[in-house]
């Protein structure tokens, strides 16, 4: 049931959040040009809903993310779940990404800026910049990491069920809103893989290339950073 939860919530974490992106970019949707603010606090909301759905349909832990799964298993030193949540959790962002696809399958025709469709399903660097985009995301992920771990920290008040949750789709919106102008801040290789994989499948009138060469960029330095917290945690037991 925990991998029933993490392909489902990451799914509805998807379908929000890139719904958003396809709503403010796609041409003759109604929330065009919305922005950056409507972006950052729909996938705050999405990330908030996910978890809520995964915890509902049996993952209590409700990961939604190969970074948070990979923290979780060096904090506690077994790495049993890691592979099977990460294959949970990308199908399940792939899934979300493919219901996006279907729900503006008229969008997409009268869209003709190729990085705009290929920015609904996955992220792309502001400037190409290949350290500067590291550090983006990697420090984006860290925060994200030690920010959970700050949020239910029995130091806090050990935050718990709704309250938690929300407290962690603030921290993701904090992010979005401080950090995310750089690269877009996947923070989350499932979020980016899965959506990417169904850019380079399904027909989309002009949608160009998947962007491959950087895509190893947002899978590989979220883990890193996600990784490089929980040892920080570990250490310093915050």
């Amino acid at each position: 049931m925990e991998l029933v939860g993490e392909f489902f919530g990451t799914a509805v974490l998807i379908l929000l959040g890139d719904g958003v992106v396809a709503g403010v970019l796609l041409e003759k949707s109604k929330a065009k040009d919305g922005g950056w603010i409507t972006i950052t606090t729909a996938w705050a909301l999405a990330v908030c809903f996910g978890v809520l759905v995964a915890k509902a349909l049996g993952s209590p832990g409700a990961h939604l993310n190969p970074a948070v799964t990979l923290s979780v298993c060096i904090q506690s030193g077994d790495f049993a779940n890691f592979l099977p949540y990460s294959l949970a959790q990308v199908t399940g962002a792939a899934l979300g990404a493919f219901l996006v696809y279907l729900h503006y399958l008229p969008h997409w025709k009268e869209t003709k800026d190729p990085g705009k469709i290929l920015a609904v399903f996955s992220t792309e660097p502001a400037i190409k910049h290949t350290l500067s985009n590291v550090i983006s995301e990697g420090f984006g992920t860290f925060l994200l990491i030690i920010g959970i771990h700050a949020i239910f920290s029995p130091t806090n008040g050990g935050a718990s069920g709704i309250a938690g949750t929300g407290f962690v789709a603030l921290l993701v919106w904090a992010i979005g809103l401080s950090m995310g102008g750089t690269t877009g801040y996947a923070i989350n290789p499932a979020r980016d893989l899965g959506p990417r994989i169904v850019h380079s499948l399904v027909p989309i009138p002009n949608k160009g290339d998947s962007g491959w060469k950087y895509a190893w960029l947002p899978v590989v330095v979220p883990l890193v950073g996600g990784g490089l917290a929980a040892i920080v945690i570990r250490l310093l037991i915050l």
